[in-house]
Parts: structure tokens; sequence; C-alpha cells
């Protein structure tokens, strides 16, 4: 067995605790670079974590890439300047972004199953189940706003959901674009 097959089988199927860590520790990374990618807006940023959250639960399945987002929140809480811009800690997950915070939790499970039947290796499958994924992030992500913070739902539409909406929908596109790509080049090289 060549190098590159033995690293391939390895990422390909990890077996042991310490690879399973490896993986998980990974995709939290991946997650808190694409957050420090961001456009300023008010009042919740618009970054790359959604499209790192998609490519991590398509690459991973539902229970490591939960456990990515749950390592992720757990680095954050812990003071670890992960979120967007930097930000860290309990008050800045009990923010205006507290919700959408919480509904990564939901994408990434909802983006990991997708894949565990095998549809993040199709681009079309992977595409609706990324758009399924990122639509699940406005339930607690508009929720919390309206119940913690008292913001009005008109507010909430204009302000926290449609600026996103068409930035969602090309990184659900990329995420199952990319993902697919590389199962398809992965199987070929086998």
């Amino acid at each position: 067995m060549s190098r590159s097959e033995f690293l391939l089988k390895t990422l390909s199927t990890p077996t042991s605790l310490a690879q399973k860590a490896a993986l998980v520790l990974g995709g939290s990374l991946v997650i808190a670079i694409a957050a420090q990618i961001s456009v300023p807006m008010f009042p919740v940023p618009m970054t790359l974590q959604t499209l790192a959250i998609l490519m991590v639960a398509f690459t991973l399945g539902a229970r490591l890439g939960t456990a990515a987002l749950v390592a992720y929140l757990a680095e954050g809480a812990m003071g670890l300047p992960v979120f967007a811009n930097g930000g860290a800690g309990l008050a800045y997950m009990f923010g205006p972004t507290g919700g959408f915070l919480l509904g990564f939790v939901l994408m990434a499970y909802i983006a990991g199953k997708a894949a565990d039947h095998g549809w993040a290796r199709k681009p079309v499958l992977g595409f609706a189940a990324a758009l399924l994924a990122s639509a699940a992030i406005y339930l607690p992500g508009l929720a919390w706003p309206a119940l913690a913070m008292g913001v009005a739902p008109s507010t909430l539409i204009s302000g926290w959901m449609a600026p996103f909406i068409a930035g969602d929908v090309v990184k659900a596109l990329l995420a199952a674009l990319i993902v697919a790509g590389a199962f398809n080049l992965r199987k070929s090289l086998r």
C-alpha cells in the first residue's frame, strides 16, 4: 500500500478515538478560521462560517460534524477568540448571535445526516440538503432575538434574515459542489 493510499484510507475511515478527535478538532478549527472572514453587518456579521459548517458536516457526517460544532462552541465559551471578528466568551454567546450559534449545531446535524445517507456525494442532493440545513439556522437564530431581546418580527425579517438569504444559497451551492467534487476525485484516485 502506497503512502497516498494509506493516507486516503486513514482519512476516509477513522477508527481510533485519536483519529476521530483530530477530525473533530480540525473541523472546529476550519469553522473558527472561516468565522474570521466576515463582512461587518449589524446586528449579525456575514461570515464564511456556514460554508465551513456545511463542508465539515458533509465530510465528517452527523456524529463527528455535530461534535466539531459542539467543540467550536465549547472553545468559544472557554474564551478562545473563535467567533466572528475574534468574539469569545459566554457574554458573546448570549448576545445577538446566540441563536445562530445554536442553529449552527442543527445545521451541522442536518448536513451530516444527509452526508450519512450519501447525499453529499451528489451535487443536486447535496445542494438540497445544504439549503435545508441553511434554512434551519433561522429557527433559533430568529427566535433568540425575538424572545430574549424583544426584536420585532418585521425587524427580524428585514435585518436578521433577508440580507443573508442570497449568500446562504451561494454558500450551499459551493459546499455541495466542492464536497461532491472532492468525493468524485477521491473515487477516481482509487
